[in-house]
């Protein structure tokens, strides 16, 4: 390695989307984006993070996983009567608004904070019995809410603007997946007809109209690798978190009119490279928009290996590099397991090659 202190971790995707509205905008249309002169369809990277913190929840099985609240000093309040049932919930509660006001957040009357925070369930363990230890020194506290992060608060980070000293930045990149082909938004002219309704009642009881799209998706993240083990600080823990990011991002998906459209897709084909220089988002390869009545699927592919060859050119070969549904592509696995294995050992051997993670 070249440099043995950086490591980056690209993850791209090629995912085709039937009709569906998975992120809507504040009048209820799919939310779209300019590029290339045309009009694509978009997810948020919001939505799609929130998905991947769900996967985590759902299926991660983490001891130490994150929460994202205004409602943080009941969550401390719980662990308070957890490791003593003597104390009453409104004691508790009164505890907890304290500890978290002294570790300078602000919270209102009702015990919420001013603004979404995010903790671990070990921050909030470890704060609860600061709270019955009776612990008001500011910097303990800060030290507790930034020590012991969550893998998702490692990936995502935490902002607060009560105190910048709890900031915690984010090691991971997630953009907006955007269509690689120029879309149109349609509408769904719908009606629900009333059981109960009279015979002699012939009109619906509900019409209304929805809209939606249908695209072909480029997904792209990045995760700063070294920076992710400084602070999750161990080499094992980074390992199995990093599979679990992949296996999120792969098999998750907003839940945006998930009951209508059902459009519970999984990737046609995902890219993983590992790097020693810098991130490279392939997203390029589609600025010209792809144009086919055959299909994006398979020429979103070809432009994106494409793609992958031309920015060679400008950057460092990656330390190695994999794939899942490419079927040219010298390192493609047959499944999602393989891929997942071939991380964890590449990993490995950059973990045995480099510095990262050493002293921790």
């Amino acid at each position: 390695m070249k440099n043995n202190n950086r490591v980056f971790l690209d993850v791209h995707a090629i995912q085709t989307v039937p009709p569906s509205c998975i992120n809507r905008d504040d009048t209820g249309s799919p939310k779209t984006a300019q590029y290339g002169g045309v009009t694509r369809a978009r997810v948020s990277s919001q939505s799609w993070k929130k998905a991947i913190r769900q996967y985590f929840l759902d299926r991660g099985d983490l001891k130490n996983v994150g929460i994202r609240s205004l409602e943080i000093v009941r969550y401390i309040a719980e662990k308070i009567v957890a490791l003593d049932c003597s104390i009453d919930n409104e004691s508790a509660m009164k505890l907890a608004q304290e500890v978290i006001n002294a570790a300078g957040v602000s919270t209102t009357k009702d015990y919420k904070t001013k603004a979404l925070f995010f903790i671990s369930s070990k921050q909030a363990e470890r704060l609860a019995q600061a709270a019955l230890d009776q612990k008001t020194n500011k910097n303990e506290l800060q030290e507790i809410l930034n020590s012991d992060p969550a893998i998702d608060i490692a990936l995502f980070g935490r902002m607060v603007a009560d105190d910048p000293i709890l900031n915690i930045d984010a090691c991971c990149q997630v953009a907006h997946a955007i269509s690689t082909h120029e879309v149109q938004t349609e509408f769904d002219f719908f009606t629900a007809t009333d059981d109960l309704s009279s015979a002699d009642n012939a009109g619906a009881g509900m019409l209304g109209t929805i809209e939606f799209n249908s695209s072909t998706l480029y997904r792209y993240s990045n995760v700063a690798v070294h920076e992710f083990t400084r602070q999750v600080g161990d080499r094992d823990m980074v390992t199995n978190a990093l599979k679990l990011f992949v296996e999120a991002l792969i098999k998750s998906m907003p839940t945006g009119k998930a009951n209508t459209f059902a459009n519970q897709t999984l990737p046609q084909a995902v890219l993983i490279c590992l790097r020693a220089d810098r991130p490279v988002n392939l997203i390029s390869a589609f600025e010209r928009p792809v144009r086919s009545s055959n299909g994006y699927v398979t020429l979103s592919i070809e432009r994106l290996m494409n793609e992958y060859e031309v920015v060679k050119q400008y950057v460092e070969e990656p330390l190695c590099a994999f794939s899942l549904g490419i079927e040219d592509f010298p390192a493609n696995k047959s499944s999602l397991q393989q891929v997942l294995d071939q991380l964890e050992a590449e990993l490995t051997v950059i973990f045995q090659k480099s510095s990262l993670g050493e002293g921790l």
